[in-house]
């Protein structure tokens, strides 16, 4: 019989890896008796599929902010007009 601690690194690591036939089988009998850990894994997959989504929405944002070449030219040309001539230092 595992314990809720055994249990739950079972449950993280199926995250990672397919668990064995015996694992499985013990960490069902557990989850179906262990009201505890059915709630923590239902928590772990809240959190697989949350971070799946900032993902997705974080590779759009990249994307999104990718320039072309000739953006990032006249970025450049607009902030060497702004800064104007190198200025010297007085002491």
């Amino acid at each position: 019989m595992l314990t809720c601690k055994d249990a739950s690194h079972l449950l993280s690591e199926r995250q990672e890896r397919p668990l064995g036939l015996r694992e499985r089988c013990a960490l069902r009998l557990h989850l179906w008796m262990c009201v505890s850990c059915r709630r923590f894994a239902r928590q772990l997959g809240l959190l697989r599929r949350g971070m799946a989504a900032l993902r997705q929405q974080l590779r759009g944002e990249t994307r999104r902010a990718e320039l072309s070449d000739e953006a990032r030219a006249r970025i450049r040309r607009a902030l060497a007009e702004r800064e104007g001539p190198p200025r010297t230092e007085r002491l």
